[in-house]
């Protein structure tokens, strides 16, 4: 089965934390990607740049608007994603556990619907 792992913490927090290498990956996001290729779960990921740079675009009665940076203000910012393979719900929580932004933040696990 196909499972989103959706990453979600304090923006802010992570960028003043976060100790990068050339590739602008921390080394505990390097060895957790590395842990999930190795284990054929990996089947894509990326990370996302800030909320500053963000957009938000909605129709209202058929009016669009636009607004700057994410639709909704909460204490914690959509970070990134996976979208991993694994057997079941349980295998994908474990993969979840694993994630570093579990340690600071919360990795929502989402199956994917299968067409």
């Amino acid at each position: 089965m196909k499972f989103m792992l959706l990453i979600h913490g304090n923006e802010q927090a992570m960028m003043e934390a976060t100790q990068v290498n050339s590739a602008g990956m921390s080394p505990e996001y390097a060895a957790y990607n590395d842990a999930l290729i190795k284990a054929g779960a990996m089947l894509a990921g990326e990370r996302l740049r800030p909320t500053t740079s963000a957009a938000s675009v909605r129709v209202r009665n058929g009016k669009t608007e636009v607004l700057d940076g994410p639709y909704a203000e909460t204490k914690e910012q959509f970070g990134g994603y996976y979208i991993i393979e694994a057997s079941d719900l349980d295998a994908a929580m474990d993969w979840a556990q694993q994630c570093p932004a579990s340690q600071f933040g919360t990795v929502e696990v989402r199956p994917v619907v299968q067409g």
